[in-house]
């Protein structure tokens, strides 16, 4: 089957299968056990629950290879299995079921990924073509990529798909929180945005919530939807009883959520935890009662996307101002610190912009004598911890145009790509394979167009030869190719036309602004005097220095007047704000404290030596610094994370800073500070548990509050916990568990606990599957979060 067919086919309405790993607990597999062997070592089992589930409809079928990569096998030594594992578990699932279609299952690896973590992305990626290959050379229909929370490890998994096999079939899901984010903070719409341009085939959310949850979260991709959309819910939020876990949604209550799925626009559905053969056959039942299902005739064109936030670019959307602050071009300072590999002014340019209205960020380190390719990636990783904006990448070389849109973790604009031939031949393919939204130059190799007629057939070419790799008009920019004025009176009056011409064909155009002011005097002003003219003309975007704030003014007044700002609001919003509230201060004006401060809120790791320094130069002393700022600098971090403003990689990034500070200082500190006794805790992820990307994340913020903290890694048994606890004079314990099925061993370590008396012992608990419920049910503390724990841990160690 082609992605063509599959799409066709996902659009009639196409029941998937339920749960796979309650399914095998309830058949007798045990914990502590690599969930996939022992798929393949007792496969009558596993056909078994692969033909209750063709019985009760299911039509496309997930193969148990969930956790067949290289790191999960790992934690049980089959890592050399690799190839013989998947290829078999997928080859047995297709003789079980040879009237289905067999999709072979991957998902997440449980570690970050470049540039939000330390897994190298390339590593990822063929982390993910091992198994993909496997899966396929064992007869997989297609490949279901699913329970993604990291949509950088999701673009690695579908990276590794496509550069194996273009053509395969790609289903992807996520797992979204009530919050409508994953545990990582990506957006549903960003999520979707950036895969289906990378490649997938269909996406949606599995996992993590009931099927009323998902219900609410499908509108939400409907508009932009260009691919069939997925939904594959739990059977309600897992409970423990008798030391089992319980999914309290029956099959007749689940299925009764069908039509209100089926209405938010989903056409594949299908179950995850705690759903049975039974709740799928009688969600087939109702499926069946459908007469139509969504296809998106007219989805919302020119989307461009980071990881937790979208921007539209089309003409009836409000005026965007790409930032060009980081780019060498006339900055000598900036050129200086790329010549040396420092990136300070880089982070500084992405924070200052995002603060004064960009709409993007532009990202340009051309610069004679320095690798570019190198540059250009550690740019990206430092602009993406600085901003939450979409980035633009700006560069002509391909082997840079390529490693930065490989890298980036979303969809970029792509500045820029002419009629070049060199240009048309390298970096077009390029741009379609990683699903950059192109801006379109029309500039040949003869060079500049003379006439507007000229410049409307370049376009015209462009358009056509964009055409070839499945772009549409409203998915491209067209530069409007504005010269100075100073050489040539008439560049200003033929852009102007350019534009005008592309707006009676609806599509959106953009200019770098300071082009047309360059050589005069008082260049601000010609700038926003042609912008004003352009925008008059059509014009809906524009490279620009948003540090100033007239031209940033002109553009709300401008989408106001052009009703582009729907009653005014934006407009009313910006001056009724402005008008209260004092100027920001300018970065070289902050006191070092405040650089401190600023350092750990924006994750910026790299520059807060330096403000350390300048602090403690002015006569502050280590311990007033680490009180009086550092801490109550990562409290903020924890704040905003508490309150959604901030999400994990906000707060990894903050925690990072604020480690690297107080090692820092700690040199520094006096001896009476040194001798302070730290609070112990001991953290360890239960037995028959290997998910400890939480329990890391956790670890990270106690050390950061003076915690020492002694991790007992993944996979503990309660034995262990507690001969450790007694051994180090530990009273605060925290254990962790990703998986229902291991809930029960936190129950065992709390019990255990009071068998041998050792009534000392508090224990905090966590975990996506814990609850407060639950807590109380065995005697201990829920900490729902990072932060969570880290403020109960500190209540606790003040009692």
């Amino acid at each position: 089957m082609t992605r063509q067919e599959f799409q066709q086919f996902a659009y009639s309405g196409v029941l998937l299968d339920g749960a796979f790993g309650t399914e095998l607990v309830k058949r007798g597999m045990p914990e502590g056990v690599s969930p996939e062997l022992w798929a393949l070592e007792n496969f009558d089992a596993t056909a078994e629950i692969l033909r209750a589930y063709r019985a009760a409809g299911s039509q496309i079928l997930y193969a148990p290879t969930f956790g067949g990569n290289r790191v999960k096998l790992g934690d049980f030594y089959l890592a050399e299995r690799l190839a013989e594992i998947n290829s078999a578990i997928v080859r047995k699932t297709k003789e079980s079921v040879p009237d289905a279609l067999v999709f072979g299952d991957v998902s997440s690896t449980g570690q970050f990924v470049d540039p939000y973590g330390k897994l190298d992305f390339d590593e990822a990626v063929d982390l993910y073509r091992e198994q993909i290959s496997a899966l396929l050379a064992g007869g997989a229909d297609g490949i279901a990529i699913e329970t993604m929370m990291d949509l950088q490890e999701t673009r690695a998994a579908l990276i590794a798909l496509r550069e194996i096999a273009p053509d395969c079939p790609a289903i992807v899901t996520m797992t979204f929180e009530s919050s409508m984010r994953t545990l990582t903070g990506v957006d549903p719409v960003s999520a979707l945005v950036t895969l289906q341009a990378l490649g997938a085939d269909a996406f949606g959310c599995n996992c993590s919530t009931g099927p009323g949850e998902m219900a609410k979260l499908l509108p939400m991709l409907k508009p932009y939807a260009q691919i069939p959309l997925v939904a594959k819910p739990n059977a309600g939020v897992p409970t423990l009883r008798d030391d089992k876990t319980f999914f309290p949604m029956q099959p007749e209550e689940f299925a009764s959520f069908a039509p209100a799925l089926v209405e938010a626009g989903a056409t594949l559905l299908g179950g995850c935890c705690g759903t049975t053969p039974e709740h799928l056959s009688r969600l087939g039942n109702e499926m069946k009662k459908s007469t139509s299902f969504f296809r998106n005739a007219k989805p919302l064109r020119g989307v461009v996307a980071s990881p937790t936030r979208i921007c539209r670019l089309a003409p009836e959307e409000p005026f965007a101002i790409i930032g060009e602050r980081i780019n060498p071009t006339g900055k000598k300072a900036l050129q200086a610190q790329l010549r040396e590999g420092k990136m300070d002014m880089v982070f500084d340019f992405a924070c200052q912009q995002t603060q004064s209205g960009a709409s993007l960020l532009d990202v340009n380190v051309g610069l004679a004598g320095i690798d570019e390719k190198s540059m250009m990636l550690k740019a990206l990783r430092k602009v993406v911890h600085a901003s939450p904006l979409p980035l633009s990448i700006d560069s002509t070389d391909p082997e840079t145009v390529e490693a930065a849109l490989r890298l980036y973790p979303g969809r970029a604009l792509l500045n820029s790509i002419s009629a070049e031939k060199s240009r048309l031949e390298k970096i077009l393919p390029i741009a379609a394979k990683y699903g950059a939204m192109p801006i379109l130059l029309p500039l040949t190799d003869k060079g500049i167009p003379p006439t507007l007629d000229d410049r409307i057939a370049v376009t015209e070419k462009l358009l056509a030869a964009v055409a070839q790799y499945g772009y549409t008009a409203q998915d491209v920019a067209l530069d409007a190719l504005i010269m100075t004025i100073s050489a040539n009176g008439d560049a200003a009056e033929l852009s102007l036309a350019l534009i005008a011409w592309a707006k009676a064909h609806q599509i959106f155009t953009v200019c770098g602004l300071s082009n047309v002011s360059f050589g005069l005097p008082e260049r601000q002003l010609v700038n926003r005097t042609f912008l004003a003219m352009a925008i008059g003309c059509g014009l809906n975007g524009a490279i620009a220095n948003v540090l100033f704030q007239e031209t940033v003014d002109l553009v709300y007044a401008a989408d106001a007047l052009t009703g582009r700002d729907a009653h005014q609001k934006h407009f009313i919003a910006r001056f009724a704000q402005t008008e209260n509230a004092a100027a920001a201060p300018k970065a070289e004006t902050l006191s070092p404290q405040e650089k401190i401060r600023r350092a750990i809120l924006e994750g910026n790791a790299d520059g807060i030596e330096a403000a350390l320094e300048a602090a403690l130069a002015l006569q502050e002393t280590p311990e007033k610094l680490l009180n009086d700022v550092l801490i109550p600098a990562i409290n903020e971090v924890g704040a905003k994370y508490e309150k959604k403003e901030y999400f994990l990689p906000q707060l990894v990034a903050g925690a990072e800073a604020m480690q690297k500070g107080a090692a820092f200082l700690e040199k520094r500190l006096t001896a009476e500070c040194d001798g302070r006794q730290k609070t112990k805790i001991l953290f360890a992820t239960v037995k028959g548990d290997i998910h400890d990307i939480g329990k890391n994340i956790v670890i990270v913020m106690l050390k950061n509050y003076g915690f020492d903290v002694i991790d007992l890694g993944k996979d503990v048994a309660p034995e262990v916990i507690l001969d450790t606890a007694v051994r180090e004079k530990v009273e605060l314990i925290g254990l962790s568990a990703l998986m229902t099925t291991t809930m029960k061993s936190m129950r065992r370590t709390v019990e255990l606990a009071k068998e041998r008396n050792l009534t000392q012992l508090k224990f905090l608990i966590g975990g996506a599957v814990v609850d407060q419920h639950f807590a109380d049910e065995i005697g201990a503390y829920y900490t729902a979060d990072p932060m969570a724990t880290v403020r109960t841990a500190r209540q606790l160690a003040e009692k």
